[in-house]
C-alpha cells in the first residue's frame, strides 16, 4: 500500500521531455517572481532570446502556459513581471494569434469558475492579461478588431469590482483609446462604450472616458452625437453643472491620500477652454462648486487646478483667476493652515514652472503682481524671499520693481487682494517692510538676471528712505522727485535700516554683470563693469545727498563732530584707493590702512559693523602683510597694549575711554596724611571707625564713647597740672571735625569704588573687542591656511591660551579662552588644508619646534601642555610638506622604505621628541600623556620607529618585580624572555609583512599598548 501510494505521489512531480534535462529554461520563472526588478527584466530578456534562438515548441508551450498561470500570482511583484514577458513573447512570435492567448487567460481565470478566495488573483489575471497583449503592440491593428472588443469587454466587466482594481480597468480602456484608430474606434468599440459613454456624469472614471474620446475621435462624437448621449451638444453647460460638481467631489475624495489633481479637472478645464465656456465652468463648478464644503479635498483640488491653469489661460484671464475668490481663498489657507497641510511648496513649483517655461512678459508680470498683492492685513502670504522670480524675463523684471517701488511710495491698499484674520499693526507699514525685503531680495538671489542700473537704482532707493527724506525737489536726485503719500514711521524706517545693511552684504557679493570691462580682473565680485566697487558708488552717492541740504534732510541730522568724522571717512577711503593704485615705498600699504579701519570699527558695539568688518576682512585676507597681520595680532598681546594703550580706543554708547592695564590686586586701607599735631584726631576716627556705619546715625552713646576717648588723648598730651574739662563749644567743634573727616573719607571711598567699577567696565570692553578681533583671525585661518603668514599665528595664540588659562576665570573671560583655544587647535592644527611652502623656512621652524617643546615639558597643566604639543605636530607637519605622489600610491612601508618626510631633520626632531619621551616616562608628575604620543606616532611612523628603542628601554627596565610573570624557571632567565618576546613582537608589527596579516595593527596601535604598558610603571 505504501509502496504503490508513494509511486503515485511521486510520477506528478517529475517533468518529462526536454523540460526535466533543462534546468537553466526554468530559473527564468523563478526569476519572474522575484522582488528585485532588475532581476526580473534580466528574465524576460534571457527567456526571449531564449525561445529565440531554441526554437522549441514544448518549451514555447510550456512557457505560454507558466506565464498564463503566472498572471494571477499572489505576490503582487510577480504579476507585473509575468505580464511583460507574456507581452515580449507575443512580440517575439507575432504568429501566435493573440485570440488565442486571450482565450486562455479567460480559461485560466474566470470568475464563475474561481473559487471567491481566489476571486482577486482571477481579477488581477484577466487585467494583467489584457495589459499584455496592449503591450505586444499587435493589439491595434485594423484585422484584429474582434479581439480589441473582446478585451474591451472583459475590462468592462472588471469595472465593478473598484474594491481590488480601483479604476486600474477604466484607465486601461483609455490607454487603448489612445493608440487605436478613429475607424477601429468608430465601427467597433462606439457601440459597445455607448452605455459608459452615455453615464459620463456618474462616476469620475466614466467621465473621464468621454473626455478622452472626445480628445481622440472628435468626428465620432460630434455635437449631435453628444446630445444623443448626454442630452446636450456640450458637456460643460449651465444644466451640467450641478452633475460636475459631484464629479469633481468624487475625484477629490478619491485622490486625498495621493495628494494630487485628478486628470478629470484638468481635461474638464482644457475642455473648458475649447468649448468657449471657461468663466461658466471657472465660476460655477469651481469657485462656488467646490468652495461649499468645509476646507478638505475640494480646496486642495481647486488650488491645483488654479496652479495648473498658468500655462493654459490668456493674460485676461490669468488677471480674471488671480483676483478672484479662489486666490482670497487660497491666501486664508496659508494663513491658517499648519505647514504640514500646506499647498505653498506645490503651488511655489507650480507658479515657477510657469515662469520658467513662459516668454510672454507681460503674462509673467502678471503672474508675480497678483501673487504679490495677496495680503493678509497689508502683508503679502508669498515670503519676500521668493526664488521663482530668478525665471523672470529682463522686461517683466524692470516692470516687477517698477511695481514694488510704486507701492512703496504710494501703497494703494484697493487693488490688493487683502482678507484680514486678526487686527495687527498699520497695513501700509507691513506692506512696505515686506516690499523692501522683496527689492533686496532680488538683488541678492544671484540666479536672477539683472542689470547694473537695476541694481543702483534699488540700492540709491533702499538707502535713501533709509537715512533721508525730502525737502524739496532736485533735478539732481531723482529719489526727490518720488513723493511718499504715506510718511514712513519709525517701525518702518527701522527695518529699512536693517534691509539696507543686509543689501550691503549682497552688493559686496554680487557677481560681475556680463560684458563688463573688469571681467579680466582677478576680482569679480563686488564691482561694476568699469571695475569700481559697488560700496564706493554707494559712498559717492551718500556724500551728494549729504551736500545738499536745501533739497534733502537725513532722518536723524548729523552733529558737527559727526560731520566731520564723514567727511574725514570719505577722504581716507579716497586716499586708501589711490594708495591701492599707486603704492609708495614711504606710505604703508593699503592692506595694512584697511586692517587699521577695521580694527577702529570694530571697537564699536554694533552687531552689523562687525559684520560688516567680517565680510570686508574676507575679502581683503588674500593680500594681507605681515604688518597687517602684526596689527591684528598686537590687540591680543598685552604687553603691546601697555606700551601702546593710547592706540586703541573701545567706546561704548558714544563714550569714548582709552585702554588701560588692569589691576586686581586687593583694595589697600586708606592712609590719611596727618603731622604730629593731629595723632589725636587720627586715633580717634580709627577707634570711632569700628563703631560707624553711616555718620547721619551715629548714636548718643557712641558719641560719648568718642569724647571720653578725646578727653583722655588730650589730658596726656597738655599739662599734666591742667585739670580742667573740655566745655561744650569745644565738644560741638570736636563732632563738626569727626563729621567733615567721616564725609571726606566716604566719598574717598565711593570715588574707590566707582574707579574699580570702571576699570572692571573698560576690561569687559577690552575682553568683547578681543573677542571680535578674533573674528578676523578665524576668517583669515579658515580662509588662507595655505598662506605662509598663517604660521606667525601659532606663537602669539599659544600666548593668549597660556595667559588666559592662568588669569580670571569669570564667564567672558572663558569665551574668549574657548574661542581663541578653538581657532588654534580645529582650525589651525587640525585644518586638512596647510602650507606647502614652509619648508623654505626650515631653520626657523626647527627653532621654534624647539622652544615650544621645551616649554610644553616645563608645564604643570596638562591641558595647556596639550596646545604646545599639538602646536609642534602641526610644525613637523608644515616641514614635511606634501606627500610625492610615489608616496600615495604605496600602501604601507616595510622595511627600508621609510615615508616621506620633507624637510623635516629627522634627526634633530628625533631629539627633540626623545628628550620629550624621555621626560614622560621618567617624571611622575609629567604634563605630558600617552595620548600626545599615539599621535604623534601616529601621524609620523618614521618618529615611532626611531624612538622605539628609548620606549622598550623605559618599559622592560622599569617593570616591578610583581608585575612580572613568574614560572617555576628563574626570574633571572624569564625577565630576558620577556625582553626578548616584546622586542620580537613589537618588530613583527612594525616592520613585518603587513598585507598577509588579517588584521593588521598600525604603528599608533602598537605605541598606544606600549604606552598602556608605561604607565603601569609610571604610576
Amino acid at each position: 500500500f505504501f509502496k504503490d501510494s508513494a509511486m503515485k505521489t511521486a510520477e506528478p512531480l517529475r517533468p518529462t521531455g526536454v523540460l526535466q534535462q533543462n534546468r537553466v529554461f526554468l530559473d527564468f520563472f523563478w526569476d519572474l517572481v522575484k522582488p528585485d526588478q532588475e532581476v526580473r527584466l534580466k528574465a524576460v530578456e534571457d527567456l526571449v532570446e531564449h525561445l529565440k534562438t531554441g526554437k522549441n515548441k514544448d518549451e514555447l508551450e510550456y512557457t505560454f502556459k507558466r506565464l498564463v498561470d503566472g498572471l494571477g500570482h499572489t505576490r503582487e511583484t510577480a504579476r507585473p513581471g509575468f505580464s511583460l514577458a507574456l507581452g515580449q513573447v507575443l512580440v517575439a512570435f507575432e504568429e501566435i494569434p493573440l485570440q488565442s492567448i486571450l482565450d486562455r487567460v479567460k480559461q485560466k481565470h474566470s470568475l464563475q469558475a474561481v473559487k471567491k478566495k481566489l476571486a482577486k488573483n482571477a481579477m488581477f489575471g484577466n487585467l494583467f492579461g489584457v495589459l499584455a497583449l496592449h503591450q505586444s503592440g499587435r493589439l491595434f491593428k485594423v484585422s484584429i478588431c474582434r479581439v480589441v472588443l473582446a478585451c474591451v469587454q472583459l475590462l468592462q466587466s472588471l469595472s465593478p469590482h473598484k474594491q481590488h482594481l480601483k479604476d486600474l480597468p477604466t484607465k486601461t480602456i483609455m490607454d487603448i483609446l489612445t493608440e487605436i484608430p478613429e475607424e477601429v474606434f468608430e465601427e467597433v468599440l462606439l457601440s459597445a462604450l455607448k452605455s459608459d459613454l452615455a453615464s459620463a456624469f456618474n462616476t469620475p472614471e466614466q467621465l473621464q472616458l468621454l473626455l478622452v474620446a472626445l480628445q481622440r475621435f472628435p468626428q465620432s462624437l460630434k455635437p449631435k452625437n453628444l446630445k444623443k448621449l448626454l442630452g446636450s451638444a456640450t458637456i460643460i453647460h449651465a444644466d451640467n453643472v450641478p452633475r460636475l460638481i459631484e464629479v469633481l467631489k468624487m475625484a477629490a475624495h478619491s485622490v486625498k491620500k495621493e495628494l494630487i489633481l485628478p486628470a478629470v479637472a484638468l481635461d474638464l478645464l482644457k475642455l473648458s477652454l475649447k468649448e468657449d465656456s471657461f468663466q461658466l465652468f471657472w465660476n460655477k463648478a469651481v469657485t462656488e462648486g467646490m468652495f461649499k464644503e468645509p476646507s478638505g479635498p475640494t480646496h486642495y483640488l481647486s488650488f491645483r487646478l488654479l496652479g495648473s491653469a498658468l500655462p493654459l489661460l490668456s493674460l485676461s484671464q490669468l488677471k480674471e483667476v488671480l483676483s478672484g475668490e479662489v486666490m482670497m481663498h487660497y491666501g486664508e489657507h496659508v494663513v491658517s493652515k499648519p505647514d504640514r497641510f500646506k499647498l505653498a511648496p506645490e503651488m511655489e513649483k507650480y507658479v515657477s514652472d510657469f515662469l520658467r517655461d513662459c516668454q510672454d512678459s507681460d503674462k509673467q508680470l502678471a503672474v508675480v503682481v497678483a501673487f504679490s498683492s495677496l495680503t493678509n492685513n497689508g502683508y503679502p502670504v508669498v515670503p519676500s524671499v521668493w526664488k521663482v522670480v530668478q525665471h523672470l524675463q529682463p522686461a517683466a523684471l524692470q516692470s516687477y520693481v517698477a511695481w514694488l517701488r510704486s507701492m512703496f511710495l504710494q501703497p494703494q491698499m484697493t487693488k490688493l487682494l487683502d482678507f484680514s484674520t486678526r487686527k495687527m499693526e498699520t497695513p501700509v507699514s507691513r506692506l512696505r517692510k515686506w516690499l523692501v525685503a522683496r527689492l533686496c531680495s532680488i538683488i541678492d538671489n544671484h540666479q536672477v538676471k539683472k542689470e547694473e542700473t537695476l541694481i543702483m537704482d534699488v540700492a540709491r532707493f533702499v538707502f535713501f528712505h533709509a537715512f533721508f527724506s525730502t525737502k524739496k525737489v532736485s533735478q539732481d536726485i531723482k529719489e526727490t522727485q518720488e513723493t511718499l503719500s504715506v510718511s514712513l514711521d519709525d517701525k518702518t524706517r527701522g527695518a529699512l535700516v536693517n534691509s539696507f545693511f543686509g543689501l550691503l552684504t549682497s552688493l559686496h557679493r554680487v557677481p560681475l554683470c556680463e560684458g563688463g570691462s573688469a571681467a579680466s580682473q582677478k576680482r569679480v565680485l563686488g564691482v561694476t563693469a568699469d571695475g569700481a566697487m559697488w560700496i564706493d558708488h554707494l559712498a559717492q552717492y551718500a556724500h551728494v545727498l549729504l551736500n545738499h541740504p536745501k533739497h534733502v534732510q537725513t532722518s536723524q541730522p548729523f552733529t558737527p563732530e559727526q560731520r566731520q568724522a564723514w567727511d574725514g571717512a570719505v577722504d581716507l577711503f579716497e586716499m586708501l584707493f589711490i594708495l591701492t593704485a599707486a603704492e609708495q615705498e614711504e606710505e604703508p600699504e593699503w592692506v595694512e590702512v584697511m586692517v587699521d579701519i577695521l580694527l577702529s570699527l570694530l571697537s564699536q558695539p554694533s552687531r552689523h559693523i562687525r559684520l560688516v568688518c567680517r565680510t570686508v576682512f574676507s575679502s581683503i585676507c588674500p593680500h594681507l602683510n605681515l604688518a597687517a597681520l602684526n596689527a591684528i595680532l598686537d590687540v591680543l598681546n598685552p604687553d603691546k597694549n601697555s606700551e601702546e594703550n593710547d592706540a586703541v580706543v573701545v567706546t561704548d554708547d558714544g563714550d569714548q575711554t582709552k585702554q588701560r592695564k588692569l589691576e586686581d590686586d586687593e583694595e589697600e586701607e586708606e592712609e590719611t596724611e596727618v603731622d604730629s599735631s593731629s595723632s589725636g584726631e587720627h586715633f580717634i576716627f580709627v577707634s570711632v571707625l569700628f563703631h560707624l556705619i553711616k555718620p547721619d546715625f551715629v548714636c548718643v552713646g557712641d558719641r560719648m564713647r568718642s569724647r571720653m576717648v578725646l578727653f583722655h588723648i588730650q589730658a596726656t598730651e597738655e599739662d599734666a597740672s591742667s585739670d580742667e574739662d573740655l566745655d561744650d563749644e569745644a565738644m560741638m567743634k570736636l563732632d563738626q571735625s569727626l563729621s567733615a573727616l567721616f564725609s571726606e573719607q566716604k566719598k574717598k571711598i565711593q570715588a574707590k569704588k566707582d574707579e574699580k567699577a570702571k576699570l572692571q567696565k573698560e576690561k569687559s570692553l577690552v575682553l568683547d573687542f578681543k573677542i571680535k578681533v578674533l573674528d578676523l583671525l578665524e576668517v583669515f585661518v579658515t580662509r588662507q591656511a595655505s598662506n605662509p603668514l598663517v604660521v606667525s599665528l601659532v606663537e602669539p595664540l599659544l600666548n593668549v591660551i597660556d595667559r588666559e588659562m592662568n588669569s580670571s576665570s569669570d564667564q567672558q573671560s572663558q569665551d574668549f579662552l574657548r574661542r581663541a583655544a578653538d581657532i588654534f587647535r580645529n582650525q589651525l592644527c587640525r585644518s586638512k588644508s596647510y602650507c606647502r611652502t614652509a619648508g623654505d623656512r626650515q631653520g626657523e621652524l626647527h627653532d621654534l619646534l624647539e622652544k615650544l617643546m621645551t616649554k610644553c615639558q616645563k608645564l604643570s597643566d596638562s591641558s595647556l601642555s596639550l596646545y604646545y604639543f599639538s602646536a609642534c605636530l602641526y610644525l613637523v607637519k608644515l616641514l614635511r610638506g606634501a606627500l610625492p605622489a610615489e608616496a600615495k600610491e604605496a600602501q604601507k612601508p616595510t622595511g627600508h622604505n621609510l615615508p616621506f618626510m620633507g624637510q623635516v631633520d629627522v634627526e634633530r626632531v628625533t631629539g627633540v621628541f626623545r628628550e620629550a619621551l624621555v621626560s614622560f616616562l621618567s617624571r611622575r608628575k609629567s604634563p605630558l600623556t600617552s595620548q600626545m604620543f599615539t599621535d604623534l606616532f601616529n601621524r609620523f611612523p618614521v618618529l615611532c620607529v626611531n624612538l622605539l628603542d628609548t620606549a622598550v628601554q623605559h618599559i622592560t627596565s622599569g617593570i616591578r618585580d610583581h608585575q612580572q610573570v613568574k614560572t617555576h624557571h628563574s626570574n633571572q632567565r624569564n625577565e630576558g624572555k620577556i625582553r626578548r618576546t616584546l622586542l620580537d613582537s613589537i618588530d613583527h608589527i612594525c616592520f613585518g609583512p603587513w598585507i598577509s596579516v588579517p588584521q593588521p595593527w598600525s604603528l599608533g596601535n602598537t605605541l598606544l599598548l606600549v604606552f598602556h604598558v608605561a604607565l603601569l610603571k609610571h604610576t
